[in-house]
C-alpha cells in the first residue's frame, strides 16, 4: 500500500508539472514590468511600466515630406490646392512647387515681387480683397487637437488676418462621414473652437473669428483625412 500511495503521489507531481509548464506567462495584474511580455496585449513596456506606446507622426513639418507632398496632421500626402504650399507656392498634379526664397525684388521675375522672404505675385492672393491666402489646416480620426504639423499654417494664417484690415474670418469646422449627424456637428464645432482659441493665442482678436461647426456636410470627395479639416473664410 505504501508503494501504491508514493506512486501516486509521484504521478500527481509529473501530472502537475507538466500542466504548469504548458500554462502561459501570467501577465501582471499590476502595471509594473520588466519587458514588453510583462503587460497586456497592445501595451509596451516603458519605463518600468505598462503603457501605451504613442505612434510616432510621419512627419511634423512639410520639409519632412517627399516628393512636394504636404504634411497634414502628421501624414505625408498631396496637396489639393495653392495655399497648402506656402506663400507664393503652386499645387501642380498633387505635388507642391515651392515659392523661391529671396530679400530683395531684384532676385525674383519680372512679374513678381520679394514678400515676406518669398518670391509672390501679390496681386494674385487670397480674393475678398485680401492679399493673402488664408490655408486650411487638418485633424487626426476623432480628434479636436492642433497637431504639430498644422501650427505653421496657422502662424502664417495669423500674419494674414493681422494684415487684412477692416475683415472678420470664419473659421469652418468639418468631420469625415464617420459616427452620428449630432456627433459629427459636436466634433466639427470642437475643431473649429480649437483652432479660434489657437489663433487667439497668437495674437487675433477673438471677436475677429466666428467658428462655425458644419459637421459631415460639405465632404471634399478625396478621401476621409481631407475631410476632417477647418477651413477659413474672410468676410
Amino acid at each position: 500500500m505504501r508503494n501504491a500511495g508514493s506512486f501516486l503521489v509521484a504521478a500527481g507531481a509529473v501530472v502537475m508539472a507538466i500542466a504548469l509548464a504548458a500554462c502561459p506567462k501570467k501577465k501582471p495584474k499590476d502595471p509594473s514590468c520588466d519587458s514588453d511580455e510583462d503587460c497586456k496585449d497592445g501595451l509596451k513596456c516603458i519605463d518600468k511600466t505598462c503603457q501605451e506606446a504613442e505612434a510616432k507622426p510621419e512627419c511634423v513639418a512639410d520639409t519632412d515630406c517627399p516628393d512636394g507632398k504636404v504634411c497634414k496632421a502628421g501624414t505625408c500626402t498631396a496637396c489639393t490646392g495653392d495655399g497648402e504650399c506656402g506663400p507664393g507656392g503652386k499645387c501642380n498634379a498633387g505635388a507642391c512647387e515651392r515659392a523661391k526664397a529671396c530679400t530683395q525684388d531684384e532676385e525674383c521675375e519680372d512679374d513678381e515681387d520679394c514678400v515676406d522672404g518669398f518670391c509672390q505675385k501679390p496681386w494674385a492672393g487670397g480674393g475678398d480683397g485680401a492679399s493673402c491666402e488664408l490655408q486650411t489646416v487638418y485633424f487626426a480620426f476623432d480628434d479636436a487637437s492642433i497637431a504639430q504639423s498644422e501650427r505653421d499654417r496657422l502662424d502664417g494664417n495669423a500674419q494674414c488676418i493681422e494684415k487684412t484690415t477692416g475683415k472678420n474670418v470664419y473659421v469652418f469646422g468639418h468631420t469625415d462621414q464617420t459616427g452620428t449627424d449630432e456627433y459629427n456637428i459636436a466634433l466639427s464645432e470642437r475643431r473649429a473652437r480649437s483652432t479660434a482659441d489657437y489663433m487667439s493665442r497668437l495674437g487675433i482678436d477673438p471677436a475677429r473669428l466666428d467658428v462655425v461647426g458644419k459637421g459631415e456636410t460639405e465632404l471634399t470627395g478625396q478621401g476621409d483625412d481631407q475631410d476632417r479639416r477647418v477651413e477659413f473664410l474672410f468676410h
